[in-house]
């Protein structure tokens, strides 16, 4: 079974769907114990970090989130959930995050002339390194994005893919068994399926 964590946000129900579809289990809850029995750990989210990490608590999903990336089983955040793995925030002033990637959680797409935010549609990922969830995705892929911030890890070398949108940021990570990218799998179409297939797979593999 893979959880589809229910904090009170995000599109719970596309992403419980995209993993159905690929032939996963999951179970949508907020329970810790099913959270902690589970194979595979998704957090999606969308809107503010800091009521993301508020739910988080309200729900006792924090220690809960450090207790089974510590496992060893397999994380996947999606978008917000991406974000909220990082130091800190800087998203309507400083926030603390999960701390569990060192870095700015959240920084703003910078004010450029024609630069659109939130950056909202398709557009491509540049490999960094090789992930085992994009086993399979060629360089300069198409996925699907909705977000007016992004990453900054101090550590360069858990970048799995960049992206260019004004600026170059970071559009996923990969560091031990935790994976998480900026942009929407469950809204990527076929390569968006593929990722949610490796990440079920990969979390049999796992346990």
């Amino acid at each position: 079974m893979i959880a589809v964590v229910d904090y009170g946000m995000g599109n719970l129900r596309s992403v419980e769907k995209g993993l159905q579809k690929v032939g996963c289990k999951t179970l949508v809850t907020r329970n810790p114990d099913d959270i902690l029995e589970s194979r595979g750990v998704v957090l999606p989210g969308v809107g503010a970090f800091k009521d993301c990490m508020r739910n988080l608590e309200k729900y006792g999903l924090v220690d809960c989130l450090h207790r089974f990336i510590e496992s060893g089983r397999p994380y996947l955040g999606i978008c917000l959930g991406l974000e909220v793995l990082f130091t800190e925030s800087e998203e309507f002033g400083a926030q603390k995050g999960l701390n569990l990637i060192k870095g700015r959680g959240v920084t703003r797409f910078p004010p450029l002339k024609g630069l659109k935010v939130p950056h909202m549609g398709w557009n491509t990922i540049k490999k960094r390194k090789e992930s085992p969830l994009f086993s399979s995705i060629k360089d300069e892929s198409y996925f699907y994005f909705v977000h007016s911030y992004y990453v900054i890890p101090e550590d360069k070398d858990v970048i799995a893919t960049t992206t260019e949108y004004g600026v170059e940021f970071t559009s996923s990570v990969w560091k031990e068994n935790i994976f998480a990218c900026q942009f929407h799998p469950e809204k990527s179409q076929k390569l968006g399926l593929e990722i949610l297939k490796k990440f079920g797979e990969l979390s049999e593999e796992r346990c």
